[in-house]
């Protein structure tokens, strides 16, 4: 509806946005033409969105070479825009990616996650905090720093006091559950 309304009242910006949206489900191709509907338009607002939903696109199709660099081109176009609103979760994207390519990349993954997390308590964003704390347990946990993943994660998870029923925070209490059990 929003590409039909778009096209309507011809919006090739909020057009080639919700293109991409829609490439988020829709694969590769559609990304791919999100993308390029984007930067025909020359705006510059949401470009790190863009590029980050077409790299989420290409990782999950396992194009991981695409991906990574979508992703950081999406880093560059942060700081060259001053767009950080997503910086946080294109550097968690980012370390799960390099995991992804090669499970031994423990220290770059771990940089990334340690990057998102100081990125999300800058901004003071609770839940890309939680996402980055969850990728960086997860990771501490397969190199057998069981304590170190619990006690970030528990105080991270902590700070939240509604809305218990996300994705984000059920995965984070079964993982908190999952280390306490072990």
């Amino acid at each position: 509806q929003s590409i039909a309304l778009s096209e309507e009242h011809s919006f090739p910006y909020l057009r080639a946005f919700a293109m991409a949206l829609r490439g988020w489900s829709g694969g590769v191709t559609e990304a791919e033409e999100a993308l390029e509907a984007f930067r025909q338009t020359g705006a510059g607002l949401w470009g790190v969105e863009v590029l980050a939903i077409v790299a989420e696109v290409y990782a999950d199709a396992g194009r991981s070479t695409e991906a990574l660099e979508h992703l950081e081109a999406s880093l560059a176009e942060g700081r060259r825009t001053g767009e950080r609103w997503r910086e946080a979760e294109v550097h968690r994207l980012l370390g799960e990616l390099l995991l992804r390519m090669s499970p031994a990349a423990h220290q770059e993954a771990e940089e990334s996650f340690s990057q998102a997390l100081q990125v999300a308590r800058e901004q003071h964003a609770k839940s890309l905090e939680l996402r980055a704390a969850l990728s960086l347990s997860r990771l501490w946990c397969r190199l057998d720093k069981r304590a170190d993943a619990h006690h970030l994660l528990a105080g991270v998870y902590g700070y939240f006091t509604e809305d218990f029923d996300t994705a984000d925070l059920r995965d984070a209490k079964a993982f908190l559950g999952e280390l306490s059990h072990t």
